[in-house]
């Protein structure tokens, strides 16, 4: 089969080109040529975080890979088949398991069989959804539409060292994905969320979520309820160290609403859980039934789905735009409509194809 030519400057011209067109060509068991990666950054080209994919889909799909090295601004993926069962990843690290996680998850709905795979790498890292946001609120949200995922988070790893575990199952889809009509939120009926501390005192948990607390219930009218996760000295088995906090509001329209804060050296544990609740708050505020990170994370799996879609997201974004992009380049007879102007709450319809396994 010819493989799909794809621009890797397009768009936002990022990693996230790279993890969708590989998602999109495994799924499809289309090969892909993928040139000018990173053509607009300062350092272009593959870098270590973006073999993480490669490598995982390398794993899952028994593909042909070409320049697949640091550096490289071309890569040649031909995956052969989806096989699922067992799969045992190094991504070395701090790589981010969520954004593997996010590459690998619509494959291995049409694999042969259930897939189970555990990862080594970075689970609360910058530039990625930490591992709570994909547990407790993209597991969630894609329920909706009839994946099923489960995230079992055996321990935490942070930049620089790395070292976190995580392992994820994946049900074998057996039917088409469901189509969603997901638009206006309806308002808030309750508000949780995990505030964690590794190689840390107990009161980082504690202050992150005090400050997020009564910001919360200043601003939103609810208590919130937030676990605290942290370890006493000596039975701490984590890399470390870091600490942060993960919030999600449930919605009457049965989303899920999620926003995040890392720690940092020399950055507040208040700063820390303040973010975080400033920027559900905000989320709330618009209105939609989906945030700002679920906007590009649902457009493949709504593509895949039958009927017609139609979600809220609070925020149009450069990665959704980008993915609607990459989905239409895999699949030219599904209908994207995208309302909305970037960096402003918008709604996404979606035709899809019916993708069966």
């Amino acid at each position: 089969m010819k493989p799909l030519e794809i621009d890797g400057s397009i768009g936002e011209g990022g990693g996230q080109i790279l993890r969708y067109s590989l998602a999109l060509s495994a799924l499809t068991l289309r090969p892909v040529r993928i040139f000018n990666i990173r053509a607009k950054r300062d350092n272009p080209g593959l870098r270590p975080q973006h073999l993480t994919a490669v490598k995982a889909l390398k794993e899952a799909t028994d593909a042909l890979v070409k320049g697949a090295e640091v550096g490289s601004m071309e890569l040649y993926f031909e995956p052969r088949t989806r096989r699922g069962g067992f799969m045992k990843l190094d991504i070395g690290t701090a790589g981010s398991i969520s954004l593997v996680m996010q590459a690998m998850i619509p494959v291995l709905l049409y694999s042969e069989r259930e897939a189970r795979v555990q990862v080594t790498g970075g689970t609360d890292v910058e530039w990625s959804p930490p591992i709570d946001y994909m547990r407790l609120v993209f597991a969630h949200n894609i329920r909706l539409l009839g994946v099923e995922v489960e995230v079992r988070v055996e321990r935490r790893g942070h930049y620089p060292k790395g070292g976190g575990l995580v392992e994820f199952t994946v049900r074998r889809l057996a039917d088409v994905l469901k189509p969603v009509q997901l638009v206006d939120h309806g308002g808030v009926v309750a508000v949780r969320g995990i505030s964690h501390a590794v190689r840390l005192p107990r009161h980082v948990a504690e202050r992150q979520a005090s400050s997020a607390s009564s910001i919360l219930r200043s601003k939103l009218g609810v208590e919130p309820v937030i676990e605290l996760e942290y370890y006493e000295p000596g039975r701490d088995p984590h890399l470390g160290p870091g600490s942060g906090i993960v919030l999600y509001a449930d919605t009457r329209s049965g989303t899920r609403l999620g926003a995040d804060s890392l720690g940092a050296k020399g950055k507040p544990a208040e700063r820390v859980g303040a973010e975080a609740a400033e920027a559900l708050v905000d989320e709330v505020s618009r209105g939609k039934c989906f945030d700002r990170h679920m906007g590009d994370m649902l457009i493949p799996y709504l593509v895949l789905a039958g009927g017609v879609s139609r979600v809220g997201v609070s925020y149009i974004t450069l990665h959704t735009l980008t993915a609607v992009e990459v989905a239409r380049m895999f699949f030219p007879e599904a209908e994207i409509q995208v309302e909305g102007r970037l960096g402003e709450p918008g709604v996404i319809t979606v035709r899809g194809v019916s993708y069966r396994p």
